[in-house]
C-alpha cells in the first residue's frame, strides 16, 4: 500500500505521480491511498513514487499488508477486475470482424495490431487473470484467423509427424517455391533459406501452387516439402530441419513468426514487425523486392537478438 499526501499547489507533480500509478495498475482505495499485489515490482513502483512525492514536498509511506480474511481478500481482488476493459476490447473485435471485408488487408492488419497492443496494455495490469482475459485472447486469435481466411484463404494446414534432419549440402543452388504475395511466415522462411540454408537460392512466387516448377522445393503450402508440422510454422520447421533451431537469434525470430502466423505467446517486437511488413508490401513492386527490403529488417533483428544474448 502507498499512502501519499501532496501539497495542492503542486499540480504537476500530482499529475505525474497519478499517471505513473495508473500505468502500473495500482487500485485506488481512497484519495491518496493506492494498493498493488504484493510483488517485487510493486514495491519498486511504490518506492519510486514515494521518492517522487517527498522530493516534491509531500509525504509518502509504503506499507505491506497481510490478511487471511477471505471477505477482505475478495474485496481487494475486485479492485483489480479488468472485465470491463476486456469487454470493450471484445466489442471492438466484434465490430472489426463485421467490417473486415469492406477494407484493404493492410488496414485490417494495422487495426488488429492496435487491438493486440490494447490487449497487452490491459493484460499487463491484470494481475489475477480469469475467464475475461481468456475470452479476449481467444477473440484475438479468431480475428487473426478471420484475416487469414479472408485475405490468405490458402494458408497451409499443420501436418502430423516428426521433422527430419536435412543436410544443407543437398539443398544448394535450388529453386524454392511458395505462394505469391508474401506474408510473415513465407517472407521470413525465404530470408532464412537465402541467409542460412541456400545462399544461391532462387525463388518462384506462385499464384497457383499446383503449377510450381517440377524441380522446385515447395514451402508453406499444403503438400509442400517444408510446411507446418504439428505446432510449428514453416519457419520453425525449416530451422529445425537444417539444425538452426539452437541459434538464439533464429529461435527468437521463430517465436515472432509463430506468434504473428498462428498466435500463442506474445513477442514484444511482433506488432512493429507486422506494421513494417504491411507498409513494405504496399510499397514493393513485387515479392522479390519485398524479400530484399524485409530481409534487411530481419538481418537487423537477428543481429540485435545475437547482441542481446552476448551481453
Amino acid at each position: 500500500m502507498l499512502v501519499i499526501n501532496l501539497p495542492g499547489r503542486n499540480a504537476t507533480a500530482r499529475m505525474r505521480v497519478w499517471r505513473a500509478l495508473k500505468a502500473s495498475g495500482a487500485a485506488i482505495l481512497r484519495d491518496g491511498v493506492y494498493v498493488l499485489p504484493r510483488r517485487a515490482e510493486s514495491e519498486v513502483v511504490f518506492e519510486e513514487q514515494a521518492r517522487e512525492v517527498t522530493a516534491s514536498g509531500g509525504t509518502a509511506h509504503v506499507l505491506t499488508l497481510t490478511t487471511d480474511a477471505a471477505p477482505k481478500q475478495a474485496h481487494m481482488l475486485q479492485l483489480f477486475d479488468r472485465t470491463q476493459e476486456y469487454a470493450e476490447l471484445l466489442a471492438l473485435l466484434d465490430a472489426f470482424k463485421m467490417r473486415l471485408a469492406a477494407g484493404p488487408e493492410n488496414t485490417a492488419r494495422r487495426s488488429l495490431a492496435a487491438m493486440r497492443r490494447e490487449f497487452a496494455s490491459v493484460a499487463a495490469t491484470d494481475f489475477f487473470g480469469g475467464p475475461a482475459r481468456q475470452q479476449a485472447e481467444a477473440a484475438l486469435e479468431d480475428a487473426e484467423a478471420a484475416i487469414n481466411a479472408h485475405f490468405a484463404p490458402d494458408e497451409p494446414h499443420a501436418a502430423p509427424g516428426r521433422i527430419m534432419r536435412r543436410d544443407k549440402a543437398d539443398y544448394l543452388g535450388r529453386t524454392w517455391a511458395t505462394r505469391a504475395h508474401l506474408w510473415v511466415d513465407r517472407v521470413a522462411s525465404a530470408w532464412l533459406i537465402r541467409r542460412f540454408i541456400d545462399p544461391e537460392s532462387r525463388f518462384a512466387w506462385l499464384r497457383d501452387v499446383g503449377k510450381r516448377p517440377r524441380k522446385a522445393l515447395g514451402f508453406d503450402f499444403d503438400g509442400a516439402e517444408f510446411s507446418h508440422v504439428g505446432a510449428r510454422v514453416t519457419f520453425e520447421v525449416l530451422a529445425t530441419s537444417f539444425g538452426l533451431d539452437k541459434d538464439p537469434g533464429i529461435a527468437r525470430i521463430g517465436a515472432l513468426v509463430h506468434y504473428l502466423d498462428v498466435g500463442g505467446v506474445p513477442v514484444p517486437e511482433a506488432d512493429g514487425f507486422a506494421t513494417i511488413l504491411t507498409g513494405a508490401r504496399a510499397h514493393a513492386r513485387d515479392d522479390d523486392e519485398l524479400l530484399a527490403e524485409i530481409g534487411k529488417t530481419l538481418d537487423y533483428l537477428y543481429t540485435a537478438y545475437a547482441t542481446t544474448v552476448e551481453r
